[in-house]
Protein backbone atom coordinates (compact mmCIF):
# COMPACT_ATOMS: atom_id res chain seq x y z
CA UNK A 1 0.00 0.00 0.00
CA UNK A 2 3.12 2.27 -0.16
CA UNK A 3 3.62 3.91 -3.65
CA UNK A 4 7.24 3.47 -4.68
CA UNK A 5 7.70 2.68 -8.43
CA UNK A 6 6.37 -0.57 -9.33
CA UNK A 7 6.73 -2.38 -6.16
CA UNK A 8 3.57 -1.71 -4.08
CA UNK A 9 0.15 -0.06 -4.27
CA UNK A 10 -0.58 3.60 -3.55
CA UNK A 11 -2.53 4.37 -0.13
CA UNK A 12 -5.52 6.04 0.33
CA UNK A 13 -3.05 9.12 1.20
CA UNK A 14 -1.41 9.58 -2.04
CA UNK A 15 -5.34 8.92 -3.97
CA UNK A 16 -6.34 12.44 -2.51
CA UNK A 17 -2.92 13.90 -2.67
CA UNK A 18 -2.26 14.77 0.75
CA UNK A 19 0.01 13.71 3.81
CA UNK A 20 -0.55 11.29 6.42
CA UNK A 21 -1.10 13.22 9.37
CA UNK A 22 -3.35 15.66 7.25
CA UNK A 23 -6.12 17.42 9.47
CA UNK A 24 -9.48 16.02 8.38
CA UNK A 25 -10.33 19.81 6.73
CA UNK A 26 -7.35 18.93 4.54
CA UNK A 27 -8.60 15.92 3.21
CA UNK A 28 -12.17 16.65 2.98
CA UNK A 29 -10.95 19.85 0.64
CA UNK A 30 -8.39 17.16 -1.21
CA UNK A 31 -11.31 14.80 -1.62
CA UNK A 32 -13.63 17.28 -2.84
CA UNK A 33 -11.11 18.58 -5.83
CA UNK A 34 -10.42 14.60 -6.57
CA UNK A 35 -13.82 14.14 -7.12
CA UNK A 36 -14.42 17.15 -9.22
CA UNK A 37 -11.70 15.92 -11.65
CA UNK A 38 -12.72 12.37 -11.55
CA UNK A 39 -16.50 12.51 -11.61
CA UNK A 40 -18.41 9.85 -14.45
CA UNK A 41 -20.34 12.99 -15.19
CA UNK A 42 -17.50 14.63 -16.84
CA UNK A 43 -17.40 12.03 -19.43
CA UNK A 44 -18.96 13.79 -22.68
CA UNK A 45 -20.84 10.79 -24.26
CA UNK A 46 -21.76 8.00 -21.73
CA UNK A 47 -22.79 5.80 -24.51
CA UNK A 48 -19.08 5.74 -26.21
CA UNK A 49 -16.52 4.59 -23.17
CA UNK A 50 -12.85 4.57 -23.91
CA UNK A 51 -10.11 2.54 -22.25
CA UNK A 52 -9.26 6.43 -20.99
CA UNK A 53 -12.36 6.89 -19.55
CA UNK A 54 -13.01 3.78 -17.80
CA UNK A 55 -9.39 4.77 -16.25
CA UNK A 56 -11.32 7.77 -15.14
CA UNK A 57 -14.31 5.80 -13.55
CA UNK A 58 -12.01 3.47 -11.80
CA UNK A 59 -10.27 6.90 -10.44
CA UNK A 60 -13.45 7.67 -9.20
CA UNK A 61 -13.99 4.84 -7.31
CA UNK A 62 -10.62 5.12 -5.64
CA UNK A 63 -11.32 8.58 -4.70
CA UNK A 64 -14.91 7.90 -3.12
CA UNK A 65 -13.37 4.52 -0.78
CA UNK A 66 -10.37 6.45 -0.08
CA UNK A 67 -12.66 9.30 0.97
CA UNK A 68 -14.83 6.65 2.94
CA UNK A 69 -11.93 5.05 5.02
CA UNK A 70 -9.81 8.61 5.85
CA UNK A 71 -13.33 10.88 6.40
CA UNK A 72 -13.83 8.26 9.94
CA UNK A 73 -11.28 8.80 12.58
CA UNK A 74 -12.03 5.38 13.63
CA UNK A 75 -11.20 3.41 10.09
CA UNK A 76 -8.89 5.69 9.30
CA UNK A 77 -6.62 4.84 12.92
CA UNK A 78 -7.65 1.29 11.64
CA UNK A 79 -6.10 1.88 8.32
CA UNK A 80 -2.80 3.83 9.90
CA UNK A 81 -2.03 0.73 11.91
CA UNK A 82 -2.50 -1.11 8.51
CA UNK A 83 -0.09 1.14 6.73
CA UNK A 84 2.47 0.93 9.61
CA UNK A 85 2.30 -3.03 9.77
CA UNK A 86 2.59 -3.31 6.09
CA UNK A 87 5.56 -1.12 6.29
CA UNK A 88 7.25 -3.43 9.07
CA UNK A 89 6.20 -6.60 7.54
CA UNK A 90 7.03 -6.28 3.86
CA UNK A 91 9.85 -8.57 2.55
CA UNK A 92 12.72 -7.37 1.78
CA UNK A 93 16.08 -8.65 0.57
CA UNK A 94 17.60 -6.52 3.41
CA UNK A 95 16.70 -2.98 5.61
CA UNK A 96 18.98 -0.14 4.92
CA UNK A 97 19.52 3.48 6.25
CA UNK A 98 19.74 6.48 4.73
CA UNK A 99 23.65 6.30 5.88
CA UNK A 100 23.72 3.25 3.80
CA UNK A 101 22.58 5.44 0.34
CA UNK A 102 25.19 7.15 -2.15
CA UNK A 103 24.26 10.20 -2.70
CA UNK A 104 24.24 12.07 -6.65
CA UNK A 105 23.04 15.67 -7.61
CA UNK A 106 20.96 14.96 -10.83
CA UNK A 107 20.37 18.72 -11.21
CA UNK A 108 16.75 19.31 -10.16
CA UNK A 109 16.67 16.26 -7.26
CA UNK A 110 18.80 14.53 -5.73
CA UNK A 111 19.24 10.87 -6.17
CA UNK A 112 20.20 8.42 -3.54
CA UNK A 113 21.32 4.77 -4.44
CA UNK A 114 22.15 1.52 -3.06
CA UNK A 115 24.06 -1.30 -4.56
CA UNK A 116 22.49 -4.60 -5.46
CA UNK A 117 23.47 -7.87 -5.17
CA UNK A 118 23.04 -8.07 -8.93
CA UNK A 119 25.44 -5.32 -9.69
CA UNK A 120 22.82 -2.77 -10.93
CA UNK A 121 21.02 -0.34 -7.80
CA UNK A 122 18.00 0.51 -5.78
CA UNK A 123 17.46 4.36 -6.01
CA UNK A 124 14.90 6.92 -5.22
CA UNK A 125 14.99 10.62 -5.77
CA UNK A 126 14.28 13.55 -3.94
CA UNK A 127 10.96 14.12 -6.05
CA UNK A 128 9.66 10.54 -5.28
CA UNK A 129 10.64 11.22 -1.61
CA UNK A 130 8.59 14.32 -1.28
CA UNK A 131 5.62 12.67 -3.16
CA UNK A 132 5.19 9.68 -0.59
CA UNK A 133 5.82 12.72 2.39
CA UNK A 134 9.00 12.31 3.09
CA UNK A 135 11.27 15.59 1.92
CA UNK A 136 14.81 15.26 1.61
CA UNK A 137 16.79 18.17 3.03
CA UNK A 138 20.48 19.19 2.06
CA UNK A 139 22.15 21.40 4.63
CA UNK A 140 25.61 22.62 4.06
CA UNK A 141 27.67 19.06 3.53
CA UNK A 142 24.61 16.57 5.00
CA UNK A 143 21.39 14.94 3.46
CA UNK A 144 18.75 13.90 5.61
CA UNK A 145 15.08 13.14 5.72
CA UNK A 146 12.45 14.88 7.30
CA UNK A 147 10.05 12.31 8.95
CA UNK A 148 5.96 13.04 9.67
CA UNK A 149 5.88 11.26 13.14
CA UNK A 150 9.50 10.34 14.85
CA UNK A 151 7.63 8.01 17.25
CA UNK A 152 6.17 5.73 14.33
CA UNK A 153 8.05 3.63 12.07
CA UNK A 154 8.39 4.18 8.56
CA UNK A 155 10.11 3.06 5.38
CA UNK A 156 9.89 2.99 1.91
CA UNK A 157 10.42 -0.22 -0.26
CA UNK A 158 12.66 0.27 -3.40
CA UNK A 159 12.95 -1.79 -5.68
CA UNK A 160 15.89 -3.24 -7.90
CA UNK A 161 17.00 -1.86 -11.66
CA UNK A 162 17.48 -5.36 -12.89
CA UNK A 163 16.32 -8.08 -10.48
CA UNK A 164 13.31 -8.82 -8.49
CA UNK A 165 14.92 -8.21 -5.37
CA UNK A 166 14.02 -4.90 -2.94
CA UNK A 167 15.41 -3.07 -0.21
CA UNK A 168 13.42 -1.06 2.87
CA UNK A 169 14.78 2.49 3.38
CA UNK A 170 14.22 2.67 6.61
CA UNK A 171 12.96 6.17 7.65
CA UNK A 172 13.48 8.13 10.78
CA UNK A 173 14.51 11.70 11.57
CA UNK A 174 18.36 11.41 13.02
CA UNK A 175 19.49 9.80 9.78
CA UNK A 176 21.64 11.62 7.72
CA UNK A 177 24.58 11.04 4.96
CA UNK A 178 27.46 13.06 4.54
CA UNK A 179 27.87 14.50 0.72
CA UNK A 180 31.28 13.58 -0.68
CA UNK A 181 33.09 15.67 -3.25
CA UNK A 182 32.07 12.93 -6.37
CA UNK A 183 28.63 13.26 -5.31
CA UNK A 184 27.69 16.87 -5.04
Amino acid sequence: MLCCKNSIQETHYHILSVKEDAAYEEIRASYRSALLNSHPDKLQNASEVSHHENEEGASFLKVQKAWEILSNSKSRALYDLELQSLIRDTMAAEDVSLEDMMVEDVGDAIELFHQCRCGDYYSVDSLELEKMGFPLLKNGSTVSLETRDSNLPAAVVLPCGSCSLEVRLLINSDSYVSITDNSL
